[in-house]
């Protein structure tokens, strides 16, 4: 129904729920969308059927055809050419899917390939989704757009790939509201993550050749190259989550990234999460409420590195273990180990969380 509106109907739709009601009509269908995904409230849905049914009322009044001519009104079934609504929009149980009245209009030229962070694919495709390894210092709120792969439009080298969707009320409030982690950086934040389209594993972030990221009317800065001292070594670049809020529009309004990749033989997805950004003091926090081992543990570790292997021709009568912590040459505060490790050593929990706040991936 939605999709079938005028320009006035939108307007009237938007107003009445309190939305701007400015713009082209691609902009006010996409906002009718947001609220017929976002605000399933029955007092919504009915005031869509009253703006349908009025318009329709208007257009096909049964009392001016003829007696003899009046029949019931024949099922209308949308052509195969025309475009339906996607099926998160859709709510057959309370408003019937309609196809588009206006089929100049090219929407998906409009949109991008994906709207609302929903790409347009079948609903039977079962193909293994792309996993991202979590990272300790980012914590997932929301998941904007699953990994999704970049797919060439031409034969070009350089490739750019669009995609378009709008933050939820609840969203742009926790962006809003969050605590500032530096000026100009909130601790919520939206984030692209890039990685190799390999559904064996979870992947690790990983840039395409020639990466460029625009939102909406501005690039976005990327990690560059680390340089390289040592003679025929390659520079490095730290592939991490990119940072986009900053440049995005905190309202009802659609943001528009378009992802630059050089298209050199590898595949490569891309999705967008919205995160909250922790610190090592956070982390070494939820570390001492969760990750501390019984003393009984330690010495039975000590035990085990005791223990007389008959089979053996060596035997350990003592085990040495420094109080310095080896990453930073200092005392031990918060003595960490891995629970694969096998040894008896201990790392500084602080300062290692403190140097991979650094790079936190």
């Amino acid at each position: 129904m939605v999709m079938s509106f005028r320009v006035s109907d939108l307007q009237m739709l938007l107003g009445s729920v309190g939305r701007s009601k400015s713009g082209l009509k691609h902009e006010l269908v996409t906002r009718a969308l947001q609220l017929v995904q976002f605000d399933c409230s029955p007092e919504l849905f009915k005031k869509i059927k009253e703006i349908y049914e009025a318009r329709h009322s208007i257009n096909t009044d049964p009392s001016q055809l003829p007696q003899q001519h009046q029949q019931p009104p024949p099922t209308h079934r949308p052509p195969p050419e025309t475009l339906s609504l996607h099926a998160s929009y859709d709510r057959s149980s309370t408003v019937p899917r309609t196809a588009l009245s206006t089929p100049n209009i090219d929407y998906p030229s409009l949109y991008g390939k994906y709207l609302n962070g929903l790409g347009r694919l079948p609903l039977k495709s079962m193909k293994p989704e792309v996993r991202l390894v979590k990272l300790p210092f980012y914590t997932v709120l929301d998941e904007l757009l699953k990994p999704t792969e970049l797919v060439p439009q031409n034969n070009e080298k350089l490739q750019e790939s669009p995609c378009v969707f709008a933050l939820t009320p609840r969203q742009v409030e926790l962006i809003r509201t969050s605590r500032e982690l530096q000026p100009g950086v909130k601790s919520v934040q939206v984030v692209l993550r890039i990685c190799y389209t390999d559904t064996s594993c979870p992947q690790e972030d990983q840039y395409p050749p020639n990466i460029a990221v625009k939102v909406n009317h501005s690039y976005c800065s990327v990690p560059g190259y680390y340089p390289s001292n040592k003679p025929g070594v390659e520079p490095k670049r730290p592939c991490r989550p990119i940072n986009l809020t900053h440049l995005m529009y905190l309202s009802s309004a659609t943001n528009r990234i378009t992802v630059i990749w050089g298209n050199y033989g590898k595949s490569y997805s891309v999705g967008l999460f919205l995160v909250r950004q922790m610190t090592s003091a956070e982390l070494l926090q939820r570390l001492k409420t969760i990750g501390i081992k019984h003393p009984e543990l330690c010495k039975a570790l000590v035990k085990e590195k005791l223990r007389l292997d008959p089979e053996s021709e060596i035997a350990t009568t003592g085990v040495r273990v420094s109080l310095i912590c080896p990453l930073v040459k200092m005392r031990l505060s918060v003595p960490c180990r891995a629970e694969t490790c096998a040894h008896l050593q201990c790392f500084d929990a602080v300062f290692y969380l403190q140097m991979n706040e650094k790079k936190p991936t």
